[in-house]
């Protein structure tokens, strides 16, 4: 976790505790958070980032609901191995999609934009399971 930043905006809209929730995942799908990797205790990470430990508490919690960490009281937090693409899971993706192809054919992105986005993203996340397919 020393090398990667986590960015808040605290003029967004979106709640910190979402932010930092979604910052994680990130860091986890793009390699830079490992498999295994401890994640500073909750009071560490409300000092480095500026913000009240019970915000981090609920970003971690969320993060464990979700399967992205696993808690353990005498160890803390660490990044839970990659999933298999839970049914559960799929379809909460596919309804989050739904929604961004939605809002983005609204605001005049077209199919083969949108698909250009999608590649250079995946792209740069870096898959280490082999359940996912292209």
């Amino acid at each position: 976790m020393d090398n990667m930043i986590i960015t808040l905006d605290f003029k967004s809209d979106t709640p910190i505790y979402v932010q930092l929730r979604n910052e994680i995942v990130i860091g986890i799908g793009s390699g830079e958070l490992a498999d295994g990797e401890k994640l500073p205790t909750v009071r560490q990470m409300a000092e480095d980032l500026g913000i009240n430990a019970m915000t981090v508490n609920k970003a971690y919690a969320i993060l464990k609901n979700e399967g992205f960490i696993s808690i353990d009281r005498r160890h803390g937090a660490t990044v839970a191995p990659i999933g298999n693409g839970q049914p559960e899971f799929k379809e909460k993706l596919e309804n989050e999609l739904r929604l961004v192809i939605s809002e983005a054919s609204v605001k005049g992105i077209g199919r083969e934009e949108f698909m250009q986005m999608c590649a250079g993203i995946f792209s740069s996340v870096s898959f280490k399971s082999t359940s996912i397919t292209e």
